[in-house]
């Protein structure tokens, strides 16, 4: 089943920025909008987490700041490529059109430069005041996001997975950016943020499954409206996620605290993904994202506590 058109077109953006040059081009608001500072504070918290669960006596302060306040670079730079390259898409749909691009309150251009500024500075700071190791990490997470996760989601439903990558990557960062080198127990971070995406980002698309129909996004639930798999993947993920997310005690990271928390976190997204499953309705998938959004800070904030505290 294709996509089907949007009900109806918006106005273009272009119409708002040919009277750009006649506005204020001090808009810091929209610019700190481009990099989706809300979402990106979870990329902050989760590279916290790799840098003490690497190093848990600790790390020197300035490279704690030079670690976060690069990756908030890069994490920034990389919403705001996304948000340019998506401007139209986004222009068709509710819930993004008046976002700074798609609004015409910034041109593209101008927004793509900011972009640029953005992640160039984020990646040196990190390459010249943390190291080249964490660097590279931040600079794979930008173009994989950027230049491969964001052109494929107007074509494959697949996208999905694919996005999954460069938003497991920030704990990866931390760990290296605190000395640690990319082992299994990195390998095990990695694994539980691209896990935990699966359900949280299939709700998304369960929710808001009309808009990124209207804008020909094909999306899992717009493929196939009666959300069968749609509900069966965010289980089958979250089925996996509570294995993995105990995987920390083997590899020497936690101990009795973290498993407690974990499973019963893990329990509570696995019965929350039932429901969404057997029901398919806007309430469970509701449930389900905003219970998503709580798990991750409080397993990552569990396993950080059993690996300093206990």
């Amino acid at each position: 089943m294709k996509p089907h058109a949007a009900a109806a077109t918006p106005v273009p953006p272009a119409a708002g920025w040919t009277s750009f040059a006649t506005r204020p081009l001090s808009r810091p608001l929209d610019f700190v909008a481009l990099t989706r500072p809300r979402l990106n504070l979870l990329v902050l918290i989760t590279t916290a987490a790799g840098v003490y669960l690497a190093e848990p006596a600790g790390v020197d302060a300035a490279l704690l700041v030079h670690t976060l306040v690069g990756t908030a670079l890069v994490a920034g730079g990389a919403a705001a490529f996304n948000q340019v390259w998506e401007h139209r898409t986004d222009a068709l749909m509710e819930r993004t059109r008046t976002r700074p691009v798609p609004a015409g309150r910034l041109r593209p251009a101008d927004a793509a430069w900011f972009a640029l500024v953005l992640s160039a500075a984020g990646v040196a700071d990190l390459a010249f005041a943390v190291g080249l190791l964490p660097a590279a990490v931040a600079a794979l997470t930008l173009t994989s996001y950027v230049l491969i996760y964001t052109p494929l989601k107007r074509r494959t439903s697949l996208a999905t997975l694919v996005g999954a990558v460069p938003g497991a990557l920030p704990p990866v960062i931390g760990w290296t950016a605190a000395g640690g080198e990319l082992t299994l127990a990195a390998a095990v971070l990695f694994g539980i943020g691209f896990l935990w995406q699966m359900p949280h980002f299939l709700a998304i698309a369960w929710l808001y499954r009309d808009e990124y129909a209207a804008a020909g996004v094909p999306l899992l639930p717009v493929l196939e409206p009666d959300g069968g798999r749609t509900g069966r993947q965010a289980l089958l993920y979250s089925a996996a996620l509570w294995p993995v997310s105990l995987m920390p005690t083997l590899v020497g990271l936690a101990g009795g605290f973290y498993i407690a928390i974990a499973t019963l976190l893990g329990g509570m997204l696995i019965g929350l993904s039932a429901r969404f499953a057997l029901e398919r309705s806007t309430e469970a998938a509701r449930q389900l994202f905003l219970f998503s959004i709580i798990y991750l800070p409080l397993l990552w904030g569990a396993l950080v506590a059993d690996r300093i505290w206990i």
